[in-house]
């Protein structure tokens, strides 16, 4: 027996607004030799908030986005080993409700954190590629530095595909018609002005519950089974998006996008973008020459491409930028009734 506290130490980055919480240190052995393998016995063995008894990991998870330690906007990420030498790290993505499939923002976060500890070697002035396995597949962060600093990093995604166009699906506010893409996890794109709404932080309770109501509608669409696994299937976030005056590089639009339990992306959403890319250029309103300005609910921006073409979709890239916000060494003491936190 010891009356030492459990010790989980962090890295914290905030993505164009959205958190990322990188955890290297305190975490238990995770079984799997890949990490879509690590996901699938985390959720397997995890609980949730009312199982009586819970993985060592999802412990840590909750103690992370619950308060007093964290908060319902919380999301972040375990630093677990490659599938193989030709990647520098792994990750398991997860928010206050689970474990997510893909992550843009947090994925811009790694490349920028990857380089500035000297995990991976960087030019003081030039590109670093940091590859990064997660539970969809292998991405990139491109991380562009400029006398010795980082300027920007670029995620480029897995391949994204178009899902379905203009499902009718029934809502409190009326009929509204839905196109789905698949960047790593599914994304339901809605037009807000088709529900009466504009993005605004006055109307976030209107959207929260509209997205919420519309990924529920969503829950046994078809055209949302992955092919080849069951953990890519089913709508991850809905993006209520508005178009704003294009810009002289192409389309110009603000989305929030509500994903997991009501949760809101602080960020355009990264994995979102590339949802919106795809769709944007099956309607023919982007090219391979144009720029994609996103903008998010709270005013900041991610700007996408099309990189290329792949059999399975179309390659993006979203560029954005990502800061470190602090370091944390966080306690857990034996006789603290209050546990792993709460949710209000």
């Amino acid at each position: 027996m010891t009356n030492d506290p459990a010790v989980v130490e962090t890295v914290d980055y905030h993505s164009a607004g959205e958190p990322f919480r990188i955890v290297r240190t305190g975490l238990p052995i995770i079984a799997g030799d890949t990490v879509a393998e690590r996901r699938a016995i985390a959720i397997g063995a995890g609980g949730n908030a009312t199982a009586p008894r819970r993985s060592p990991l999802d412990d840590i998870r909750l103690l992370l986005t619950r308060e007093p330690r964290g908060h319902a906007g919380m999301y972040g990420g375990f630093v677990v080993p490659p599938d193989d030498d030709e990647a520098h790290l792994g990750v398991l993505f997860w928010h206050k409700d689970g474990y997510s499939t893909a992550c843009g923002h947090g994925t811009i976060a790694l490349g920028a954190w990857a380089v500035e500890s000297g995990l991976v070697a960087a030019p003081d002035d030039g590109i670093a590629r940091v590859r990064i396995d997660v539970p969809s597949g292998r991405v990139t962060a491109l991380v562009r530095r400029r006398a010795g600093r980082t300027v920007d990093v670029t995620f480029r995604n897995v391949p994204t595909r178009i899902a379905a166009r203009k499902i009718p699906v029934t809502t409190s506010r009326g009929t509204v018609y839905v196109d789905l893409a698949y960047s790593g996890a599914y994304y339901a794109s809605v037009d807000a002005t088709t529900l009466g709404l504009t993005v605004t932080a006055g109307l976030l309770p209107e959207l929260t519950a509209t997205g919420r109501e519309i990924r529920a509608a969503l829950a046994d669409e078809p055209a949302t089974r992955h092919p080849d696994s069951p953990m890519l299937s089913g709508v991850y976030g809905v993006i209520l998006h508005e178009d704003l005056a294009p810009t002289a590089s192409g389309p110009n639009q603000r989305n929030v996008t509500v994903f997991a339990d009501g949760q809101i992306d602080r960020s355009p959403c990264g994995s979102g973008t590339s949802a919106r890319l795809a769709l944007l250029a099956d309607s023919g309103r982007i090219g391979p020459n144009d720029a994609l300005r996103h903008e998010s609910i709270t005013g900041t921006v991610f700007t996408g491409r099309l990189a290329g073409f792949h059999p399975e979709g179309v390659i993006t890239e979203v560029t954005g930028t990502a800061h470190r916000t602090g370091e944390h060494r966080f306690l857990l003491h034996a006789d603290d009734t209050l546990g792993t936190g709460f949710l209000l």
